[in-house]
Order: C-alpha cells, then structure tokens, then sequence
C-alpha cells in the first residue's frame, strides 16, 4: 500500500492512560466490598486486587495521550498507518453518504480500557462501540494477525479498520440500532442477524478496497493499493472466520454458534464490495 502520513487527527491515543484502561471498580461500597472479600475466600482468587483500593473513584478517561506513552518508531509508523486509513475510510464515505456521514476516530489502547460500550480488552480484539461512536484497537492484533492467523500485510490490518468502520456506517445509518431491536425480540434469530451485520461490515469494507484501488490516489497524497493488496484483505478475511476459528480452538464446527460468518461467507462479502465499489450491493439482510 501506498500512503502519506498525517496529523494523527483520526487517532485518540490512550496508549499511556492509566485511567481509562486500568480494571478498577473503586467506590463499590461497604456491601460490595464485603461481597468481594466473600468470593476471595470462598474461590482462593484474589478479587479485591481487582477493584483497587477502597474508597477510590469510578473508572476515568483523558482527553487525548492519558500519559506518557512508551513506544518505538516502528510502532509510531504504525500509528500513522491507522489516521492515514482512517483518513481514506472517512472520505470515502463521506462521499458516500454525505451530510449523513459523522466523523468517528480509533481510540488506540494497551491491554484494556473502558469503553462507552463497558469494560474492553485486547483479549476480545479490536471493536466498535455505538454508544461512543468509536473504534477502539490494540495495535498488538495486528502481530497476532500475522502471526497466529497467518494474515500478514498492511492491507490486511487496514481491511481490520474498514470493517470496524463499517459498523460505524451501521450506526449513523441507523442499522444497528434496528438489528439490536430485532435481536430482542427475536433472540433465537440473534447469532443469525449478527453474522449479518458483521458481513454487511465486511461489505463495506471491500466498498473501500474499491475506491483505494484506484490508481493515480497516492500522487494526491491518499491511500492507493497495489498489486498483491487484494490477496492480503482476502487472506485476512478468511482467516478469520467462524469455522476457522472453531477448528483453530479445538472444538467442532458449529454454525449455529457463529456470530461473524464462515471464511467463506467473509472472502465472498468483501469481495462483492471490492468489485462493486457500491454500498447498495451490501445488503446482506436481503
């Protein structure tokens, strides 16, 4: 991939926040307190380290760099990398959507971090939280995206963002917002409409692919693929599919557990948006 970097104006960086991250549950009360020294005794796990000292405060959140981030340069080129895709990802659908597109940002983290959404970590891999409209990311997933999917290549990490971009489209659309309602009341349906969703996003993401493949974006300072790009977002997409990751952790195959899609079902999504280039051939509920 071709790209330039920015001003980081896509990025929120809580890399060094020891607020926002830290798994603390101060100010739970005497009761509370006396629960978790119950459960301490009771399983020989020591909850109480979980929720910090008594009598300190709600979880809090900075604005921007929460404190002093140790990092290194190849780390910092990564940064760059995500607000350079972020960059690409917003003008793409600002053009196609419009007024109705709202700017979103990923909040970079270490580890875990309170989210608008509750309590995330870099356990469950990058995500994003309608209650914030943000995406949050772990810039870790993408070693463990080369390394334990065999997903290697920067397309493959920017095919990473431009799904979880994609559920913000979901958002602003008002998609999601329906879906969770559906889901409630139909919750025997509710893994089926969620690996909807989830390959809707994937969708979006190849809608992106499209428009980054054309050539000629690089001289203008914009992302521009090259000409193994697409193989990397397909690889990236099959890795991590359902069944994939079912066999991967030992147990059967069982697709009515899935709440993403098959490897399959995932190469097939965004592939259809990378070929098409049009949101309109998403609709992945039809």
């Amino acid at each position: 991939m071709k790209w330039t970097p920015g001003d980081r104006g896509n990025i929120e960086d809580y890399r060094g926040s020891t607020g926002g991250g830290a798994m603390r549950m101060g100010g739970i009360g005497l009761g509370g307190l006396l629960v978790v020294l119950l459960l301490s005794w009771l399983t020989g796990v020591d909850f109480l380290s979980l929720v910090g000292e008594p009598g300190a405060g709600p979880p809090t959140e900075s604005v921007g760099t929460g404190g002093a981030v140790a990092s290194t340069p190849d780390e910092e080129k990564t940064v760059d990398f995500v607000d350079a895709v972020m960059a690409d990802l917003q003008e793409t659908w600002q053009a196609h959507l419009g007024g109705q597109y709202s700017p979103t940002a990923v909040r970079l983290f270490r580890d875990a971090i309170q989210s608008g959404c509750g309590f995330g970590q870099s356990a469950t891999g990058p995500f994003y939280c309608p209650a914030d409209r943000r995406v949050y990311l772990d810039l870790s997933f993408f070693s463990e995206l080369r390394q334990r999917f065999r997903a290697p290549g920067d397309f493959a990490q920017a095919y990473v963002v431009a799904h979880e971009v994609g559920h913000h489209v979901q958002t602003i659309t008002g998609l999601e917002s329906k879906l969770r309602q559906a889901q409630e009341s139909r919750p025997d349906q509710a893994n089926q409409l969620s690996v909807r969703m989830e390959l809707q996003a994937d969708c979006y993401a190849g809608v992106w692919g499209h428009r980054a493949s054309q050539s000629g974006r690089a001289a203008q300072g914009k992302v521009e693929l090259e000409a193994d790009d697409l193989e990397e977002g397909l690889n990236a997409a099959g890795a991590i599919g359902d069944d994939r990751l079912q066999r991967q952790g030992g147990g059967r195959v069982a697709p009515e557990s899935f709440t993403h899609g098959s490897s399959q079902q995932r190469v097939e999504w965004f592939r259809r948006g990378f070929e098409s280039g049009d949101p309109r051939q998403c609709d992945t509920f039809r």
